[in-house]
């Protein structure tokens, strides 16, 4: 075994402040055009599914589960651009990692928008448009691994948990993002009009903001492939007691397996929740409960705003007292609290207000996992495989739990008549992860990056 190095892990000259600011905001901008992606493709399901996926004749329900089918599938080719680009961030370095997904996800999301509907061309539409999906699945497993690689490894001591709560941060700004565009649309322009072309402009508005992003990003300071650094030179937090980061040879594959499953069972509960309430909802309130779009992104909104407001202080919070607290708090709330929450949105006798806080505090509860989530994967891996490591285990999660909510929920509900599904899939979710959040260390946060 190798002896720790003591001291801190390295000098603090070598990340200097400007580059740590301006590592934050380069991983950030990314993660936001990304969710604002998924997040319009999610409000927008309905509207997609009638012109892609439902041909003159075909039900409703059908075209809208296809639709998702697509969505869903998009998420398990994340795994393989987490095993692609992690393996690249962690042999080539992060910044050219970052470079290529950017420009990826952007061209991908922006010919979405240009891409001809079933009226036009028939067949080929959907499978085109499953096609351009892929792509942004294969950059998106890439993003997450290197933002919050760079993020987490050039935090200053003692902030791990607050840098790498931008990372969910962004994500609810990208949620946010597409939802106020979707209510904008929706207010100010016909149906006839939203379904005829309205749909494209939240698409076709990726392309300036990743001409934004990757401007950002070939910014960043040069970085030596991670894999080639002595693992005492590897940036992070404080040490606790003097104890320096933990040396040793590079991790065995199983070691790395082992890892990456222990990973998406501590953030199952996040992935599903996260997406049951934030993205899902819309669509479930419209097919299940009758409400308008308009109301429908309205909640969403609320849910978001909560998830937003509970994102930083808990990172933060997590940075004094762990992240398995936090964390752990967050996952029972959910898991307590999903049904009555979902009963007092189903009850039409229920004040709009109180609907509202019930959707605020769902996403609140999200928050609170989400916001040490980024600093506690970074922290289950070594430099060399941190990367394809924490993108793995974040892809295969959200490729399981995450790209299946709508499917699952909208097929299941459709096929039992059970509205109540929603929140057994999120409480169920939240209670095995909080069996896998207790074997955390309590004082991770305090170790440094290995």
């Amino acid at each position: 075994m190798t002896t720790p190095v003591p001291g801190p892990v390295r000098p603090p000259a070598t990340v200097r402040p400007d580059d740590a600011r301006r590592a934050l905001v380069a991983g950030s901008v990314g993660n936001f055009i990304e969710w604002y992606e998924f997040g319009i493709y999610g409000y927008f399901a309905t509207v997609i599914a009638a012109q892609f996926f439902t041909p003159e004749g075909g039900s409703e329900v059908e075209g809208l589960v296809k639709a998702y089918a697509s969505f869903a599938l998009a998420f398990f080719f994340r795994p393989v651009g987490a095993a692609v680009f992690g393996r690249f961030g962690d042999r080539v370095g992060r910044r050219p990692a970052l470079v290529v997904v950017v420009c990826l996800m952007t061209g991908a999301t922006a010919m979405i928008g240009l891409l001809p509907t079933y009226a036009s061309i028939g067949a080929a539409a959907p499978w085109i448009l499953t096609l351009l999906r892929i792509l942004q699945g294969l950059s998106a497993g890439g993003e997450f691994g290197g933002a919050v690689s760079v993020m987490t490894e050039c935090a200053p001591p003692g902030r791990r948990g607050r840098y790498g709560a931008w990372q969910s941060f962004t994500v609810a700004l990208g949620l946010l993002a597409g939802a106020a565009v979707a209510v904008v649309l929706a207010s100010v322009l016909t149906a006839p009009q939203l379904h005829g072309w309205g749909w494209r402009v939240p698409f076709l508005l990726t392309l300036p903001l990743g001409l934004v992003a990757l401007r950002l990003r070939l910014r960043l300071p040069p970085d030596e492939p991670p894999s080639a650094r002595p693992p005492a030179l590897v940036p992070g937090g404080r040490a606790k007691g003097g104890a320096g980061p933990e040396g040793g040879p590079r991790p065995r594959p199983g070691e790395t397996a082992r890892a990456v499953l222990l990973g998406i069972g501590r953030m199952m509960g996040w992935s599903a929740a996260g997406y049951t309430f934030l993205v899902v909802m819309p669509s479930y309130l419209q097919s299940t409960l009758g409400t308008t779009f308009q109301r429908a992104l309205l909640g969403t909104v609320l849910a978001n705003l909560g998830f937003a407001a509970s994102i930083l202080p808990a990172g933060g919070l997590s940075d004094r007292i762990g992240r398995r607290t936090v964390m752990v708090a967050g996952a029972l709330l959910v898991t307590v609290l999903a049904l009555p929450l979902l009963h007092l949105v189903q009850d039409p006798g229920a004040p709009g207000y109180a609907k509202g806080a019930a959707l605020f505090a769902a996403g609140a509860g999200v928050g609170l996992m989400a916001g040490p989530g980024p600093a506690m994967l970074a922290e289950m891996f070594p430099a060399g495989v941190r990367c394809t490591g924490l993108g793995l285990a974040y892809a295969l999660s959200n490729a399981v739990f995450s790209g299946c909510a709508g499917l699952i929920i909208t097929e299941v509900v459709e096929r039992t008549g059970n509205v109540d599904v929603p929140g057994y899939y999120a409480a169920a979710t939240c209670a095995v992860s909080v069996a896998a959040l207790l074997t955390l260390r309590g004082d991770d946060h305090d170790r440094a990056l290995r």
